[in-house]
């Protein structure tokens, strides 16, 4: 099972073990992390998943699709270059040990 690290703005770090398939916010809502609010669920329709992942982890992702790059413009932080929705990303091999940056609200 791949290992995600989530880096909280306050300086925390919370490890999980997320089964390969399942999405990022699934993983981290099911984890109980603060940072994730994932309000419609992972239907990509609320920005509410926002996360912050940065090279080398972006080269083992899809680029984001045009809902997904709309949505990134509806998020609560400024949206970065490396800003993406978690719901949208699904956890893999390639991803053990990424580590991902929470935004510090997503209201």
């Amino acid at each position: 099972m791949p290992t995600i690290h989530l880096l909280h703005p306050d300086g925390r770090r919370t490890t999980l073990d997320a089964p390969s398939g399942t999405t990022l916010m699934r993983a981290a809502v099911d984890a109980n992390v603060d940072g994730i609010v994932a309000d419609c669920g992972g239907t990509l329709t609320c920005a509410t998943c926002h996360v912050h992942i940065g090279a080398p982890w972006q080269q083992h992702l899809p680029a984001p699709s045009a809902d997904e790059d709309a949505m990134l413009d509806m998020t609560a932080t400024p949206r970065q270059g490396d800003s993406r929705l978690s719901c949208q990303i699904v956890i893999s091999d390639a991803l053990d040990g990424v580590e991902v940056r929470l935004p510090a609200s997503q209201y």
